[in-house]
């Protein structure tokens, strides 16, 4: 997952001073919050605006939430990062002493290894979509991700041995769970568990939740392209999401979207890519093929929680529009929109319940 080493920054709070997020943040897709008019401190009864930013996870965090005054809307930020920081000591694959990392360098001792309430949650999150996606979700796929890694860093395409070798090491089946005694088990050496795709999303939902319980439920918190969002700002039915445009001709114009209470997650390959023997890879990868995917694409799902979000944009990005938004339609409350460009020609799918979202 993409936690690397954090750098110290302090948050930031009162009057806005940017009017959306970083699309090259975004992976192709997202998001401007609000409307220039909403920009600056808007009082409702004794609201205010503020925004906060801080790195975490590798990448930058904001919260965007209304409060009556500074020194609220400070603590709550201050509490909200601090949960985010707490969570990435337990998903981290970066950090040598994550739990997760320690429990990646059990595999294949035949140790069974008891975790903490929080890893076992996403551990079965996980293990959950890799069942319903046979396989095509697996955050086992780590030892694959780190061959294109280091591809990418190197601008080298890997070897087919190479490949092989990797995928050697990976399987979801190959994680057994132990519901009874909340016990892992990794049966094959060299396994590395990879919680990048969902992490992010439990952060976010996280980081949320610690805002509502300091009682401010007009919040939005975002990192790179995701977002769990809360009540709407002041005065609006809810907050303004920008779906931008693929990045090739004939794609379809930028579209808006009005969201609240809810997940928001992006996947795609239009910045974190590489370019090798004149074919385009993306750092996602095919667990059943050990290659980054070269198809082109931006996927946007809305879902009741970051988490599902999170794992149903990666998932359609592997399997594909058709079967990803079969997986989307069947999961409770969630929706998805894929634009593609396999070939000459842009396509463009939704699922059926996407087109309400948009703004009207």
């Amino acid at each position: 997952m993409t936690c690397p080493p954090k750098t110290n920054s302090l948050p930031r709070s009162g009057k806005p001073k940017f009017a959306g997020l970083s699309r090259a943040h975004a992976l192709g897709l997202l998001a401007v919050i609000c409307t220039s008019g909403c920009l600056s401190v808007r009082p409702s009864g004794q609201l205010q605006r503020f925004e906060f930013e801080q790195p975490q996870m590798g990448v930058p965090f904001r919260i965007v939430l209304y409060a009556e005054n500074a020194t609220r809307a400070d603590a709550a930020a201050r509490a909200a990062f601090a949960r985010v920081a707490e969570l990435n000591g337990v998903y981290s694959d970066y950090e040598d002493d994550s739990e997760l990392s320690r429990l990646s360098r059990t595999s294949g001792s035949g140790q069974t290894v008891p975790v903490s309430e929080e890893l076992w949650r996403l551990l079965n999150v996980a293990q959950n979509m890799s069942r319903r996606s046979d396989g095509a979700f697996d955050i086992t796929v780590g030892p694959v991700v780190q061959v294109w890694r280091r591809a990418r860093r190197k601008r080298e395409l890997p070897t087919p041995e190479v490949v092989a070798e990797a995928k050697s090491h990976i399987g979801w089946e190959k994680l057994v769970l132990d519901p009874k005694h909340r016990t892992a088990t990794l049966l094959v050496p060299g396994m590395r568990l990879d919680l990048g795709s969902i992490a992010k999303g439990r952060a976010l939902d996280e980081a949320l939740r610690v805002l509502r319980e300091h009682g401010l439920r007009r919040a939005l918190v975002t990192g790179s392209g995701d977002m769990a969002i809360g009540d709407p700002p002041p005065d609006r039915p809810g907050w303004r999401i920008e779906l931008a445009p693929l990045d090739a001709p004939g794609a379809p114009p930028t579209r808006f979207l009005s969201l609240r209470n809810c997940g928001f997650a992006t996947s795609g390959d239009l910045f974190q890519h590489v370019e090798l023997g004149g074919k385009r890879y993306s750092h996602i990868v095919d667990p059943h093929t050990g290659m980054g995917m070269t198809d082109h694409s931006l996927v946007v799902v809305i879902a009741p929680d970051c988490v599902t979000a999170n794992s149903l944009s990666t998932t359609t990005c592997v399997v594909g529009p058709q079967r990803g938004l079969a997986l989307v339609n069947t999961t409770r409350g969630a929706s998805a929109r894929v634009v593609r460009k396999p070939g000459d020609q842009i396509e463009l799918t939704e699922s059926p319940a996407f087109g309400s979202y948009y703004e009207r």
